[in-house]
């Protein structure tokens, strides 16, 4: 196993004294780099992004190629969750909002509407 060139981040995280408060960086921050939207590009969609492994370990390193930081926190996204149990959300091009896919909205709405004599909010 590699020595660690950096162990600062992870002897903070123990309460171990440390020579200063390490920095990392969360991929939030990293959106405006014009490496990560060239990644994003690549993989044509942002969720597509979430589920590359290759390109989600090169949008979570790009941070620290570029500054002098401690650590980076994996890149993934809470989106993910709400796919994996089928609910088909993305996000819409040019705008920050979940959608959920049309079909799915309304195979929910006629569900729910079944069931409760209502439409409820499907999620």
């Amino acid at each position: 196993m590699t020595a660690l060139k950096n162990d600062t981040f992870l002897r903070a995280l123990l309460r171990q004294p440390v020579e200063y408060t390490p920095v990392w960086m969360m991929r939030q921050a990293g959106r405006y780099l014009p490496e990560y939207r060239a990644s994003r590009a690549e993989a044509g969609s942002f969720l597509d992004l979430c589920k590359n492994t290759e390109l989600a370990t090169e949008v979570t390193l790009q941070p620290l190629e570029r500054f002098d930081l401690d650590a980076a926190i994996l890149f993934s996204d809470i989106l993910t969750v709400p796919d994996a149990m089928g609910l088909e959300l993305y996000f819409a091009a040019g705008e920050a909002q979940i959608r959920q896919a049309r079909t799915k909205r309304k195979r929910c709405r006629r569900a729910r509407r079944a069931r409760y004599g209502k439409i409820a909010l499907c999620v």
